[in-house]
């Protein structure tokens, strides 16, 4: 198979770069302008690649396919599974009637709805992420808001932004360490540096959603909570990043967060409180709590301590060990070698490297997988809440029914992202942006910018593009762990209008076909975070 040497067939010149991001555009266009519905402009996009591919790229017809149906299986397992679960698990919270006390004793910390936000969108959304990642955050805090009074489409804006806080380090520092073994960069630098961008861009971002959200004069007015939920989050992450490592971060910066600005409220609340009016329908209104007492809060967010216990439990190396090669249930996890992909030898990828194997496997881990974890949670839940088994088959069925257009859209562009990296356009967009020489650090941020968009994951941005960052890095004389880190840092920026995670927050919130007015909602957020995150970059290569 020789079409990998065709990853810029027409050299570096306006009609190459434009056939490479014209499925971008296609998306774009039909998701915000024309109004589609995500998974019509899901598989319009898909579509269109696959004709790109195989026409201007040469990818054998058989091979552009079995990446487009190896991409839409990975978009339903690992990771629709997990967004599926988390939204059952949050749905029996609602059925069993316990999601009036989380709102209670939610309330009952501070009833101003920017505080909320902080607690909630903010600082829980980080620990959600470091936890899990995959949609999951924004997927609980968006809906958890909605049920707090704020309109659905605002509250999926706000988290979506608020979500990029900690993705950088990503699930159980998972993303940075992908990018340290993919680009040979050490890791305890790449963690260091990581830990001097990520504070600085998550104070970013916390001032954002509280200004979009108040104004300045808002945002003003609750100053003194603003600077302990930022000094707590920001000097606990780049502690940890320091002198723990990539793990745990995104984890401890956000409990820290959450007690400092929780015991602080006690003592100090804002002198004019910001509430909002009671917008979903969807939702049930606040029912009439039982006097709150530790025994009672306990028991209402016990499914929400278990999808804690369980992210950590199967995210822990022991538990995956018992799933390795060597493991005694090495046999419940199927490695699939894909058809007409699997052991493609690039003979010139200026990108992994020379003769080197690129590996089409599908692992379908059933067991092993987060979703699989976070769905026991659930199970577990629904006993401990002591729901019927009618009621949780009711929810189950809903659930589905609720999700089932965002599982499709999932998948199909899981299946674009994938085919584009296998076809070479993803590679001629990096190479393009590589010729820029000593300005690159400026830019650089944007393949990572470019990669999460795609694939919605910034552990896959990584995988995929932290190799051209260091070998860059390299030919223009600047800290290689300076540029693989920026991918991350830009990967955050990115990850707010991933088709993936607009897609998520829709179905979350009960906006299903307005997918479109979320993406152009938070579009500028996004586009002014990447470029703050090329100038980061391009000013500590300076240094």
């Amino acid at each position: 198979m020789t079409w990998l040497q065709n990853y810029n067939p027409l050299g570096f010149f306006p009609a190459s770069i434009l056939l490479a991001v014209l499925p971008i555009l296609f998306f774009v266009v039909t998701l915000i302008v024309l109004r589609w519905r995500i998974q019509a402009a899901s598989a319009g996009t898909l579509l269109l690649s696959l004709v790109l591919a195989v026409t201007v790229y040469e990818m054998p017809l058989f091979s552009a396919l079995a990446a487009a149906i190896y991409g839409f299986c990975y978009g339903l397992w690992p990771i629709a599974g997990i967004i599926f679960s988390v939204v059952f698990l949050y749905r029996l919270t609602i059925k069993s009637g316990q999601f009036g006390v989380i709102r209670a004793s939610i309330a009952s910390i501070t009833p101003d709805a920017r505080l909320q936000l902080i607690l909630i969108g903010f600082a829980f959304s980080a620990f959600l992420e470091g936890a899990a990642g995959y949609g999951a955050p924004v997927a609980i805090t968006a809906a958890l808001l909605v049920g707090l009074g704020f309109d659905p489409i605002r509250a999926a804006m706000l988290c979506l932004v608020a979500n990029t806080a900690p993705v950088a380090f990503g699930a159980m520092g998972t993303s940075i360490t992908v990018a340290s073994q993919v680009s040979q960069v050490e890791l305890t630098a790449l963690t260091r540096v990581a830990g001097i961008q990520l504070p600085l861009f998550s104070l970013l971002t916390l001032l954002w959603i509280i200004v979009t959200l108040s104004g300045w004069r808002g945002a003003f007015a609750i100053l003194p909570a603003l600077l302990v939920a930022g000094a707590s989050f920001a000097g606990t992450m780049m502690a940890t990043a320091f002198w723990i490592g990539p793990q745990l971060p995104a984890i401890t910066s956000s409990i820290a967060c959450m007690l400092a600005l929780t015991i602080f409220l006690r003592y100090w609340q804002p002198a004019q409180v910001m509430r909002l009016r009671e917008h979903a329908p969807i939702y049930p209104k606040m029912i009439d709590a039982p006097k709150l007492n530790f025994g009672t809060v306990l028991y209402a967010w016990l499914p929400f301590i278990l999808l804690t216990a369980a992210v950590v439990l199967w995210g822990s190396k022991t538990f995956q060990s018992l799933f390795g090669e060597t493991g005694i249930f090495a046999d419940a996890v199927l490695l699939i070698e894909v058809p007409f992909l699997h052991g493609v030898i690039y003979k010139t990828a200026p990108i992994v490297g020379e003769n080197t194997l690129y590996p089409a496997i599908y692992h379908l881990d059933l067991l092993s997988a987060m979703g699989a974890g976070i769905f026991a949670a659930a199970l577990l839940s629904a006993i401990c809440l002591r729901l019927p088994l009618r009621s949780v088959a009711e929810v189950f069925v809903g659930t589905f029914h609720g999700l089932k257009w965002t599982i499709l859209s999932i998948g199909l562009i899981l299946g674009f992202a994938t085919l584009s990296n296998y076809s070479g356009m993803s590679a001629t967009l990096a190479l393009f942006l590589a010729q820029s020489g000593s300005v690159y650090p400026l830019l650089a941020p944007l393949l990572g910018w470019f990669g999460v968009f795609l694939t919605g994951s910034d552990t896959s941005s990584n995988a995929l593009f932290a190799p051209l960052q260091a070998m860059v890095a390299d030919q223009i004389g600047v800290s290689d762990a300076l540029l693989v880190a920026g991918n991350s840092l830009g990967g955050a920026a990115g990850k707010m209008i991933s088709p993936q995670s607009i897609s998520v927050a829709c179905a979350a919130v009960g906006l299903l076909g307005r997918e479109g007015d979320l993406l152009k909602a938070t579009l500028k957020a996004s586009a002014i975070f990447a470029v703050i995150s090329g100038v980061v970059i391009f000013a500590q290569a300076l240094i």
